[in-house]
């Protein structure tokens, strides 16, 4: 067992006070407004025997939702807070999603191998979690580095609200301060500037008027030996 750092240590800690008693009816208030989850989860498209990881899984919630529409595919889902684990694997018994594989770990530097003996994966997914990871670009970094040649990384986000009254965006931006949830305006610029340096596609569109942001950045595929 690897030995987290103190900052690893700090945020997991953080992540758990704020959810051990949130994750028992997280699922519930979060439907209102985390949009944009299942039509990411719905356009993942994973091949058959295709392996999918989320990062940041919470409560399971979204790696159940996979497991019945893509029941092909291998699941695999990492939190750095072990009361969100909990609940996951609970979320998972109750599904009977046998498919679906948990383990603890920090998105920053998560090794797979040492979680799942899986080196890379052919969908990585972060719904909503960018915003709550201090070091999110160290994420966006490792996550690539997990990713599967010709795979894909699929991430939906809090927006900027851009063609929403400033009111709104005010209002939202308070309340989800006091869940450390910030949204990250550089989202947009950083992954043009990594799909240009990896010569990878990217498609990001804002949804809802701006009020979340869907992004999948796609690697070129394996040359084949000629």
């Amino acid at each position: 067992m690897s030995v987290a750092g103190h900052g690893e240590q700090d945020h997991s800690r953080l992540m758990d006070r704020v959810y051990r008693r949130q994750r028992h009816f997280y699922d519930l208030t979060r439907r209102y407004y985390l949009l944009g989850r299942d039509r990411l989860i719905a356009e993942l498209a994973p091949a058959a025997g295709g392996t999918v990881l989320e990062v940041g899984c919470g409560t399971g919630r979204n790696l159940v939702r996979t497991a019945k529409l893509h029941p092909q595919a291998e699941l695999y889902g990492m939190d750095i807070s072990d009361e969100m684990l909990a609940s996951a694997r609970s979320a998972a018994t109750r599904a009977n999603a046998t498919a679906i594989h948990l383990a603890w770990g920090d998105a920053t530097r998560f090794n797979p191998y040492a979680a799942f003996g899986i080196s890379r994966f052919d969908r990585i997914y972060l719904s909503y979690t960018l915003s709550m990871i201090p070091d999110w670009q160290a994420t966006l970094a490792q996550a690539i580095c997990n990713l599967a040649p010709g795979g894909s990384l699929h991430i939906v986000d809090f927006g900027q609200q851009e063609r929403l009254p400033r009111w709104f965006r005010a209002l939202l931006w308070a309340w989800l301060a006091r869940f450390h949830v910030r949204p990250r305006a550089e989202l947009r610029p950083v992954l043009h500037a990594l799909a240009e340096k990896l010569g990878a596609e990217l498609a990001f569109r804002p949804l809802y008027r701006g009020y979340a942001w869907y992004a999948v950045l796609t690697l070129k595929a394996a040359q084949k030996n000629a």
